[in-house]
């Protein structure tokens, strides 16, 4: 009998020289030392190391082999079909039935156990088990990724049909802003940037703090009737690359739309273009800046008067709008600014969206709109036909300008 002296003393030789072999070294120094304890030396060395006694007996044979058979061998860590054979070879079945289920027709079709769920590897491996294909949700994801599968987010990459004139429409509008640009004349870019619920509610982003005291917010995002939603408009001037914003807290209509043009032109524009005569205006082809909308024509024209400018309006083709300047070079700097902070007040969306800047010298003023504007408002023939509108002629439904009268 080997007291536990012995068994301790293999054990801390097993332990440090664990890392440093592999399976088939590991086997055949637990035989060695299973040789010279004698009888009963491969149970000792197996409890000491945790190896199998047929582990040992097989590290026993085949240091019992001629030294050129070990050599041969000594490139392999096990024998010839030695090990547990791959879930793949038990089941033939299993990796069609795996990639039947995660097909991406599947979620239309009617058929599929999976159809309209998320394809999880719990879920498919309950789905396979329920198959008599039994596996675990581990060796799902073992056996997707070695078949060449990896978790992947949506792309937006189409864009649905695209007007047969979008790039001359691009072309046109190119054009017409860098000749405003080369005679010094205002061009701006004008959007609605997405409405913000003021209060306490999540923002997303980061900021840096001290670690483990993360700004506390509520759990649900519920508008607060008290605090009310801030509904941006903005205006990118392209001449001097500055940016103003009206937070409007009622709704986007054309009205606040141009109201916030004016607001610009009398807080900015007017000062950086004293002698100008007319304005371009670049603007997404939908929305409360829509080239459908009558009430943006009809609120032009009182601009127009109100300035005694000759505006000079673009619309960008439908879906489109990530082209239009005022997206990438005023609000992606903004939501930056304010990544991570609860826009808790108007006051606090007012002075994040004023205190952003570039380092290419971008500067942005903001100030609140607490004007009504009403959603019913009907736009006669009448009045339609007091615009003084001219159409281009390339898309005069795209382009156009509007006189004074």
């Amino acid at each position: 009998m080997h007291d536990a002296t012995v068994i301790a003393r293999i054990k801390r030789k097993f332990r440090a020289l664990r890392p440093e072999m592999d399976e088939r070294m590991r086997r055949q120094w637990a035989a060695s030392e299973a040789r010279e304890l004698g009888w009963g030396g491969i149970s000792v060395v197996s409890r000491a190391t945790g190896l199998s006694r047929p582990t040992i007996v097989a590290g026993l044979r085949e240091l019992e082999m001629p030294e050129t058979e070990r050599a041969e061998g000594a490139s392999r860590v096990r024998r010839p079909g030695g090990g547990r054979p791959t879930i793949v070879k038990v089941d033939p079945g299993l990796l069609s039935a795996l990639e039947t289920l995660i097909e991406p027709a599947t979620r239309g079709d009617p058929e599929s156990p999976l159809r309209w769920t998320c394809k999880s590897t719990r879920r498919l491996a309950a789905e396979l088990t329920r198959q008599s294909h039994p596996t675990s949700a581990r060796t799902v994801a073992k056996l997707l990724h070695e078949q060449g599968y990896s978790l992947q987010a949506n792309r937006k990459t189409r864009e649905g049909g695209q007007h047969p004139d979008r790039n001359a429409q691009f072309e046109y509008i190119n054009t017409s802003v860098q000749r405003f640009l080369r005679r010094g004349r205002p061009a701006i870019s004008v959007d609605t940037k997405k409405k913000e619920l003021v209060g306490d509610f999540k923002n997303s982003g980061q900021e840096w703090r001290p670690q483990g005291t993360p700004e506390e917010v509520r759990v649900h995002d519920f508008l607060d009737k008290k605090l009310g939603k801030a509904i941006p408009y903005g205006i990118y001037d392209m001449v001097n690359n500055q940016g103003w914003v009206s937070v409007g807290i009622d709704h986007d209509t054309a009205k606040f739309a141009v109201n916030s043009i004016r607001r610009w032109w009398t807080m900015m524009g007017q000062a950086r273009f004293p002698r100008a005569t007319e304005l371009l205006i670049t603007a997404d082809g939908g929305g409360s800046n829509s080239h459908r909308s009558r009430l943006w024509k009809v609120a032009l024209q009182e601009l127009a008067d109100d300035l005694q400018l000759k505006l000079h309006v673009c619309h960008f083709p439908p879906g489109t709008s990530k082209w239009n300047k005022v997206e990438h070079r005023l609000f992606s700097f903004i939501t930056q600014n304010w990544r991570g902070k609860p826009l808790t007040s108007l006051q606090t969306i007012v002075n994040l969206i004023a205190s952003t800047t570039t380092t290419k010298g971008l500067t942005v003023k903001a100030a609140i709109d607490t004007n009504q504007y009403d959603t019913k408002v009907k736009v006669t023939n009448e009045e339609l036909g007091r615009i003084r509108i001219k159409k281009h002629a390339f898309h005069g439904d795209w382009n156009y300008t509007i006189s004074p009268h």
